[in-house]
């Protein structure tokens, strides 16, 4: 199989899919710290970043699809697309593993005990706030924490963008 293989319906629902899968995931994210209150550590927010990448470049893969630009082109990004999630799927599986004890995180990522500093600005409250340990799962849900469920996520959103890039 080779991208350059003329785009079809596949690639037009495998890239419409992966844009919408990929705002969603990190949507949900956002919105558990911002209406939730759940702070996130160093290893959740890199998690994000492949869908940061991930959003908009399946977004371009779905208007290459839709307006038919050469093949390669969209199948080349669903790829991309496949390759980020695997990404995500990597960082997920290293953040649950530190969670639950199989290895050790970075040494950078760890709570401290937050200043004495009694009241003082918004910007000063702000930088107060301090960021919990990445080997301390803020929550379970059936069993998996935030990285777990992104491993699972990750790993169907990049079955996706690769069969969308490698199927005919």
């Amino acid at each position: 199989m080779t991208l350059t293989a003329p785009t079809g319906r596949t690639q037009t629902l495998a890239a419409g899919f992966l844009a919408l899968g990929m705002a969603a995931t990190v949507g949900t994210a956002l919105g558990f710290e911002h209406l939730g209150g759940f702070i996130p550590c160093k290893l959740c927010l890199e998690q994000r970043t492949p869908y940061y990448i991930g959003v908009p470049l399946m977004l371009l893969a779905f208007a290459s699809a839709r307006l038919r630009w050469p093949a390669i082109v969209t199948r080349g990004l669903l790829l991309a697309g496949g390759l980020l999630m695997l990404w995500g799927l990597s960082l997920g599986a290293y953040h649950a593993g530190v969670e639950w004890g199989w290895w050790q995180g970075p040494a950078d990522c760890g709570a401290v005990a937050p200043s004495a500093a009694g009241s003082g600005s918004l910007l000063d409250q702000l930088n107060a706030v301090v960021p919990p340990s990445c080997d301390e799962a803020a929550g379970r849900f059936l069993g998996l924490s935030f990285a777990g469920w992104n491993v699972v996520a990750s790993a169907v959103l990049s079955a996706v963008a690769l069969r969308g890039a490698l199927k005919r």
